[in-house]
């Protein structure tokens, strides 16, 4: 593992503290693992709650940065929240590569950057990067994003999920999928999960794609000797958004990343109506972070399927709230900011987010 980048501050240390127990997390009763179980993962029972103290006495805390500048964004906002330590953790981040196209249709590549600075700087004794493309050849989408060449230079693992094994993979049952569906063991296997997302329309059913949707990254297409075609099951489905909210309930990541200097309003998730929002999300709850990101895009002006009713109607947001993935109202989610521009979005979003 390389040494933190030599532009890194000594900040981070303030960031460490005790509570927040992350990582391969426990699975709700109603989800159940099926086949061998992961070392990392445990019997729900056994997972205590998250505190509030544990995450600045509010789990579902947004921390809201105002800017255009991605690196000085990630790292203000995870000052702001103060996550968890990654000090001695194996961290995976799960970037957005569904394609290789920019931002907004894929992580960008300072997204990237800066949160391997960060994570190696607060102690973190390994980084592993990987994704699974839904409309591209993943590594070719990875190449086009520096994902290997950002390896190289900070020494981080990178991991093309297409190419794992039959047995690097993890089968979870689940209400809606006919198969259940299957994550890959090697995300599992952190000790912590990083979340990195875009802010951006889904025109294929999904109506937005965030934290949630960005988790259906880590799910297979198809296992190796396994002949069912888990995404084309999901596309085809009418229940795609209740889907979407079940493969998340097989981990829980220490910190979720939206960037929302430019998103989608609509179409996506690889091209789209794009805009500048100027902004940059952190958080570790992910239907608070979502929701946050849901009124973005209503404030920006959005499709009729993501402005429709109430977020919390929404059936990604409803279903992942029924399952205890995180808040189940507008009043549970407190928006953090740290200087008057910020303070300000913070203010005209909260009409958008009932």
């Amino acid at each position: 593992m390389s040494t933190p980048h030599p532009n890194q501050s000594s900040r981070r240390g303030l960031l460490k503290y005790l509570g927040l127990l992350t990582g391969a997390a426990a699975l709700p009763a109603a989800i159940r693992a099926f086949g061998p179980r992961p070392k990392s993962t445990q019997p729900a029972d056994l997972v205590p709650e998250l505190s509030a103290s544990a995450a600045g006495n509010n789990p579902h805390r947004v921390a809201l940065i105002k800017t255009t500048d991605r690196a000085m964004g990630v790292r203000r906002a995870i000052e702001l929240l103060q996550p968890q330590s990654f000090n001695n953790q194996r961290v995976f981040i799960k970037p957005n590569y569904n394609t290789g196209d920019p931002a907004p249709a894929a992580t960008d590549p300072i997204i990237l950057e800066t949160l391997v600075q960060e994570i190696q700087a607060d102690g973190a004794s390994a980084i592993t990067v990987g994704d699974r493309s839904g409309m591209a050849e993943t590594r070719r989408a990875m190449e086009q994003m520096q994902v290997f060449a950002l390896g190289q230079r900070y020494g981080f693992e990178t991991l093309v999920f297409d190419e794992l094994g039959r047995d690097d993979w993890q089968y979870f049952d689940a209400d809606n999928w006919s198969r259940g569906f299957a994550i890959a063991r090697p995300v599992l296997a952190a000790d912590a999960i990083v979340n990195v997302c875009c802010l951006k329309t889904h025109r294929f059913g999904g109506h937005f794609t965030l934290s949630l949707k960005n988790t259906v990254g880590m799910v297979a297409r198809q296992v190796p000797g396994d002949s069912h075609d888990y995404m084309r099951e999901l596309h085809r489905s009418a229940n795609q958004r209740l889907m979407i909210a079940e493969v998340n309930t097989a981990y829980r990541p220490s910190l979720i990343v939206i960037d929302g200097v430019d998103a989608f309003v609509d179409g996506g998730p690889e091209q789209g109506q794009r805009v500048q929002a100027g902004v940059i999300l952190a958080a570790t709850d992910r239907i608070a972070i979502d929701a946050v990101g849901i009124a973005l895009l209503r404030k920006l002006g959005t499709t009729r399927d993501v402005s429709s009713g109430s977020i919390w109607s929404q059936t990604q947001i409803r279903r992942a709230a029924d399952l205890g993935l995180g808040a189940t109202s507008a009043e549970q989610v407190e928006l953090i900011t740290a200087d008057s521009a910020s303070a300000q979005m913070a203010d005209e979003l909260r009409p958008f987010l009932s």
